[in-house]
């Protein structure tokens, strides 16, 4: 039977596998004097992406931790299939970086957040704004996540959350993976 681990414990999860390897989470101090997690919310980001971020800054950690230690600034994040009947939460994160030429040559990283305490069918599908390079996707049965999925010129692109509940498709949102246009 899976296991089924809460948005706090998966942050203290990623800390420990951090400090296992030698490693120390960034740590940054919170205007109520608690530690938080170091992640930058883009300016650029939604209303809707900095509400989500600020309303469980340990989770949006979390999802930031599951793509590696550079992905460290969200750009996307949307609780689905509704902010009132949040089934899962979607995040995008960037570095950064620049790969190419173009404003939207950066690289993306995706993953879909099961917050249902349950192992349900879900995936995540990222897409980047380039018609010749393929979709990344991570579909299957999941308690915690689907993805970590990347895309280096992703930055313009979309990204697809799935989940079926008891057979029943209870989020299928084509979502842009940044504010891009």
């Amino acid at each position: 039977m899976p296991v089924t681990i809460g948005s706090a414990a998966r942050g203290l999860i990623a800390a420990a596998a951090l400090a296992a390897f030698g490693l120390v989470a960034p740590q940054a101090a919170a205007a109520d004097g608690s530690a938080t997690p170091n992640i930058t919310v883009s300016p650029t980001a939604s209303a809707g992406t900095k509400t989500v971020a600020a309303a469980d800054p340990q989770e949006a950690a979390a999802a930031a931790t599951v793509c590696g230690g550079s992905y460290s600034i969200l750009i996307h994040a949307e609780r689905l299939p509704t902010a009132d009947n949040r089934l899962g939460t979607i995040y995008t994160y960037t570095n950064g970086a620049t790969t190419g030429p173009n404003y939207e040559d950066k690289p993306v990283c995706a993953a879909f957040f099961n917050d249902t305490g349950a192992t349900h069918y879900m995936g995540v599908r990222l897409c980047p704004n380039y018609t010749s390079i393929p979709c990344t996707e991570d579909f299957g049965n999941y308690s915690q996540y689907a993805g970590p999925v990347y895309q280096s010129k992703g930055y313009c692109g979309y990204t697809y959350s799935y989940m079926e509940i008891s057979g029943k498709v209870v989020v299928d949102r084509k979502l842009g993976a940044t504010p891009c246009d």
